[in-house]
């Protein structure tokens, strides 16, 4: 073993070649000026499809973004090939800032948030009010992470043949919901569609549901000529539907990449995590609630004894009914679904 002393000279001591070439490393990463942007319509084992000048491009992420991940209705910059041809592959080189997020987590006890989709305008919860029985728990989970990502909600009820929609319409009466009620009849003839196609044209519509309540049929049925979703059934013992969506899909509404309106499928879900869900953020879908809160402590949950918000409604200043919405659906961050 060679032993160097004090008086070793630097000749006498081997250098080890750089086997990476005498370039020295640089922290400066490419602009990519030249980009082209894409939108991205669906994710699968870490392939996006995106859509780039009217035609589908197969690409992946580039290594520059670590770990930052682009998700369906992802605003990107791509470079490579963006021939969209067989067996080619683009790479996304930048995610554009977000309008919105749609997050949710797998339960409440989950730290990690996943993104279900980006820049969507609005969220259309669907539910079935018989076979199977709504779940108004899980509505209310959906409508706390529309507005803390900052979508306006969107109430689709299906099934109306089967039982009446008041009851349940009388639960959200004071969150001034838009609201679309169809039959089963409708969906087949074409009927429901349209009216529910009234409140999709321009903007992008994520469709959330539990498994069963129709919600893929009816993205079919908004979209017929595009690629279509499979249907399941109710499990008549359980009362639970089958996963008929197993990735989020975004789909031009119509058929055709206009300015139409994209409506976006996402699998059907059995839980709604709220573990992300920041009160602070939920507010601001309360307009006439929220100057009110300026009295209140900090970090104030609203549903504290000493919250401002009480006194702002005893003092006529917004409907009482609105404060008890409120408190109900950030209870829902604290409750199981069942309870």
């Amino acid at each position: 073993m060679r032993r160097y002393g004090k008086h070793t000279d630097e000749d006498d001591i081997r250098s080890r070649p750089n086997r990476r070439g005498n370039r020295p490393r640089t922290h400066i990463r490419p602009k990519h000026e030249d980009a082209a942007e894409g939108m991205v319509l669906t994710v699968d084992r870490g392939r996006l499809t995106c859509l780039v000048d009217g035609r589908t491009v197969m690409a992946m992420k580039a290594r520059e973004l670590g770990r930052k991940a682009a998700v369906v209705g992802d605003r990107v910059a791509l470079v490579g090939d963006l021939s969209g041809d067989k067996d080619t592959l683009a790479r996304i080189v930048r995610i554009e800032e977000r309008t919105s997020v749609l997050r949710r987590t797998a339960d409440d006890d989950d730290p990690y948030e996943r993104v279900v989709v980006a820049n969507a305008d609005q969220l259309a919860v669907v539910t079935a009010l018989a076979d199977p029985e709504p779940r108004p728990r899980l509505i209310d989970r959906c409508l706390v992470a529309a507005y803390d990502g900052g979508l306006t909600p969107l109430l689709v009820l299906t099934k109306s043949d089967l039982a009446p929609p008041d009851k349940l319409l009388e639960l959200y009466g004071d969150l001034d919901i838009p609201y679309v009620v169809t039959s089963r009849e409708e969906l087949a003839s074409g009927g429901a569609a349209d009216r529910v196609r009234e409140h999709l044209t321009g903007q992008v519509t994520a469709f959330v549901g539990h498994s069963g309540v129709g919600k893929t049929t009816l993205v079919n049925a908004l979209v017929p000529e595009d690629r279509r979703r499979t249907t399941g059934h109710v499990n008549a013992v359980t009362g639970r539907g089958r996963h008929t969506t197993t990735s989020a899909l975004a789909l031009p509404l119509g058929g055709a990449a206009a300015d139409g309106g994209w409506v976006v499928d996402t699998p059907g879900v059995r839980s709604f995590g709220l573990a992300h869900i920041d009160p602070s953020r939920v507010i601001h879908a309360f307009p006439d609630l929220e100057p009110g809160t300026e009295g209140c402590p900090r970090a104030c949950g609203h549903d504290e004894p000493d919250c401002a918000l009480d006194e702002w409604v005893a003092e006529g200043r917004a409907d009482p009914a609105r404060l008890y919405s409120l408190r109900r659906l950030l209870a829902t961050r604290e409750r199981k679904e069942g309870d």
